[in-house]
């Protein structure tokens, strides 16, 4: 029988800050790598600063921005699948994600602008800028949030050195997933709404994520976010001030053998008389050329006798990112997009689109 877990660990970075307690956080990682997928992240630098009270106050602002200026910038616009996307635009195993989001990335790299040109993989496309709200609508949001992606992604990188320690593997271990010039990472801000058909609770349905590490910071108080235990069991994962839900991805369980375990995830709309929900998550991404079934790392024995100790994984209600094993993970994140997103494959992927939805553009986008 698997190691099972019914609450959400909580580690704080501060232990990281000395020699003496530094072990003492590398192994509450270990355990949370490989028994949960999931960890909050206390008193980090990024969390304890002013601008996680700034993106935090932004958030509900930038949906009450004029539906003219969202639809201006509908990541229908942008070939790399950042924007605004409409309430209930996406489906999980069939039902209406009742949310509505803005994705963006971390600053595209100008150096490596041009990187694609016809008769490359269209996976190379994906990478490139953001949109962003008119300053005189929002001032200060681009320059916010810009700062804040940046910090966060200086964040996971060490922590991601963090878990290279923890599986008792080089500093390096993980430089073989990082492009020249460095990755482009996402981030969105999400908004549940209270459902005004009460038929259905979902917010977003069972999934895992695709990279290596998800930072989320839970904006509102709300409860709502569900992690599924090994056997099966919902497990609430409320929200802690200043702290970042942690969570392990397909792409780091899949170069580990499975050592670490990538968790079922799901949100849960607010109840009925209460308020909108906000979250803003932050997705560590992957060197696009990568086969990441084929870039295994080679684990130490006693790391690799920890996925025997823990035992079979039960089953989940998540399915997506099973193409990792044969296809490089820039294509596997565009299958993705273009599944979730097929009005934006429709203008920017047109053979792709064609090959997904023979019969014409869906009602609703649905990755799996």
């Amino acid at each position: 029988m698997a190691t099972n877990f019914s609450i959400i660990p909580v580690l704080d970075y501060r232990l990281l800050t000395s020699p003496n307690t530094r072990p003492e956080f590398v192994s509450q990682l270990l355990n949370a790598l490989t028994n949960v997928g999931f960890f909050y992240l206390s008193n980090s630098p990024v969390a304890n600063s002013d601008i996680i009270d700034k993106v935090i106050s932004y958030a509900p602002r930038f949906f009450d921005l004029p539906e003219g200026e969202k639809e201006r910038i509908r990541m229908v616009n942008s070939p790399h699948f950042f924007g605004y996307s409409r309430f209930g635009a996406e489906l999980t195993k069939g039902k209406v994600d009742q949310r509505e989001q803005f994705d963006i990335g971390t600053p595209y790299n100008k150096a490596v602008e041009g990187r694609w040109s016809p008769g490359d993989p269209e996976f190379l496309r994906l990478w490139g800028p953001s949109q962003w709200p008119k300053e005189e609508l929002l001032p200060g949001f681009k320059a916010t949030f810009t700062a804040y992606i940046n910090q966060t992604q200086k964040l996971s990188n060490e922590l991601l050195l963090v878990v290279a320690e923890a599986l008792r593997m080089p500093p390096d271990a993980f430089s073989r997933f990082v492009e020249e010039g460095g990755n482009q990472d996402r981030a969105k801000i999400v908004k549940y709404p209270v459902p005004a058909d009460e038929r259905s609770d979902q917010g977003v349905g069972p999934h895992y994520d695709g990279g290596f590490l998800t930072l989320l910071l839970q904006a509102s108080p709300h409860r709502g976010l569900q992690v599924q235990n090994l056997s099966g069991q919902w497990v609430d994962a409320p929200p802690i001030p200043r702290t970042y839900v942690v969570n392990i991805g397909k792409a780091l369980e899949t170069v580990t053998q499975g050592v670490c375990i990538a968790t079922s995830h799901r949100v849960l709309s607010p109840v009925k008389g209460s308020t909108p929900r906000y979250s803003i998550p932050f997705f560590q991404m992957i060197s696009q050329k990568t086969v990441i079934g084929k870039s295994v790392l080679d684990l130490p024995p006693e790391i690799l006798q920890l996925k025997e100790k823990r035992g079979n994984v039960g089953s989940s209600d998540s399915v997506n990112y099973a193409e990792y094993s044969e296809l490089p993970s820039g294509q596997v994140a565009l299958i993705g997009r273009v599944k979730s997103h097929p009005d934006v494959a429709e203008r920017h992927y047109p053979e792709l689109f064609k090959q997904y939805f023979p019969t014409g553009l869906p009602s609703h986008g649905a990755a799996y």
